[in-house]
């Protein structure tokens, strides 16, 4: 008897046992999600305010199947954070890979060396570049708290901690935002993103070159090359700082009550940091792909399935928070401190913040490490909201001005994009 060739395809099945993820997809069970349609997901309502739509997800399909995204939305708390956090069942995927560029060069983002010399970095000089920006803006013939100020902040942070000059800022700064914008899926965006990373390496080059930063002397001494300092600064997070900044300012300046107290009593912005980015958190989900076929929430998730964590539905769980769509700085439902997955300090949840990375594994002030990246942001926003209102005890919003936070694409930064004021 002769023995035929048996197919690649089914030699992977019978090894593993498994369906392939292109025979699943064409599975097409259709269901009945009559409270909501999959395309209002990527709409411009969805855009302008996540929360209502996701809302519909979480309290009536937890584990919702977007057969036009090719994604499943994993919206309750509880759910969000246990995806989060199972690195055994989920991974995720990094901006160079969304690029196809993974093998490119290193990520030198985690080590030790690199993540010390951005918390010096951060503590020494990020009081001063706050004061700077500040001092612009009150000199400024426009004062728009979000673009002056929120914005630049993290920008200038960034841009000096390279040691790239000033006379290159906005070089620098167009190439960040458009290497950023072009991990999504849009073909124009993606070939000017390859043309950004160029940029920024020819600019690393010259810095590395010269006269090096200590971020760049650290990567230097791991033996980094300029394109692998572009891709630690690609894959980190500069989001988070920015829209955390705008929203808490948004919400603080269009709650009065709430804005009084802080002003009453400073030490409470670091609770008005950590209540802003649960109510309004800047990176609104995350993805997260199975590793292996995986039976969760009622389904048979395939091998390589994106699950679409909503931090949007779960940060506003009524099963964790009560009036969760209430923005209040001193909420006793809510841990000030570090979010850390499943565990709940004292017995109370953390607004999920998906920039900062996964949950920290280090105690809260580690005694032989750095600070964790969501520590080092809240204490940067803290930092430069209280140089802020230091300078202006009396700033308002501009009569009449009503701030709109919103998406400008889908999977991009969810802020205040504008936030006009007087004092």
């Amino acid at each position: 008897m002769v023995d035929l060739p048996v197919p690649k395809s089914a030699v992977g099945r019978a090894k593993t046992g498994f369906r392939s993820y292109e025979v699943y997809q064409r599975m097409r069970v259709r269901e009945t999600t009559p409270l909501i349609k999959p395309r209002q997901l990527s709409s411009d309502a969805y855009l302008g305010d996540p929360f209502a739509l996701v809302a519909i997800l979480r309290d009536n399909y937890p584990c919702y199947r977007d057969w036009p995204g090719n994604a499943f939305w994993i919206t309750g708390y509880d759910d969000v954070t246990s995806v989060f956090v199972d690195d055994a069942n989920y991974e995720s995927r990094t901006r160079r890979w969304r690029y196809g560029r993974q093998d490119w060069a290193q990520n030198f983002v985690a080590e030790l060396a690199v993540r010390t010399a951005v918390t010096r970095f951060a503590d020494e000089h990020g009081e001063r570049i706050a004061r700077d920006l500040i001092a612009h803006l009150a000199d400024g013939s426009t004062r728009d708290l979000a673009t002056e100020f929120c914005a630049y902040f993290p920008l200038r942070l960034l841009r000096e901690s390279l040691g790239i000059s000033s006379a290159d800022e906005e070089r620098f700064a167009s190439a960040f935002f458009t290497a950023h914008r072009g991990v999504g899926y849009e073909p124009l965006a993606r070939q000017a993103g390859v043309h950004a990373l160029g940029e920024l390496e020819q600019l690393i080059r010259a810095q590395m070159n010269g006269q090096s930063s200590e971020f760049l002397s650290a990567i230097d001494e791991l033996g980094g090359t300029p394109a692998d300092v572009v891709a630690t600064v690609l894959e980190g997070d500069h989001e988070t700082l920015h829209g955390s900044l705008a929203n808490m300012w948004s919400l603080l300046l269009t709650h009065p009550d709430q804005f009084a107290a802080v002003r009453a009593n400073p030490r409470l912005l670091k609770y008005a940091y950590g209540e802003s980015l649960r109510h309004s958190p800047p990176v609104i989900s995350a993805d997260r792909f199975a590793r292996h076929e995986v039976e969760r929430f009622g389904r048979l998730l395939p091998d390589g399935a994106l699950l679409r964590c909503s931090s949007a539905a779960a940060n506003r769980d009524p099963r964790v928070f009560e009036r969760p769509d209430e923005f209040v700085v001193e909420r006793k439902d809510l841990c000030p401190r570090e979010p850390r997955g499943t565990y709940r300090a004292d017995g109370l949840a953390s607004g999920i913040s998906f920039g900062t990375g996964a949950p920290s594994k280090q105690p809260a002030v580690p005694e032989d490490q750095p600070r964790s990246h969501y520590a080092l942001t809240r204490d940067l926003a803290v930092t430069a909201s209280r140089v802020l209102l230091d300078t202006f005890p009396s700033l308002r919003l501009t009569d009449s001005f009503v701030p709109i936070r919103r998406s400008l694409r889908l999977g991009e930064l969810y802020t205040c994009w504008s936030l006009p004021i007087e004092w």
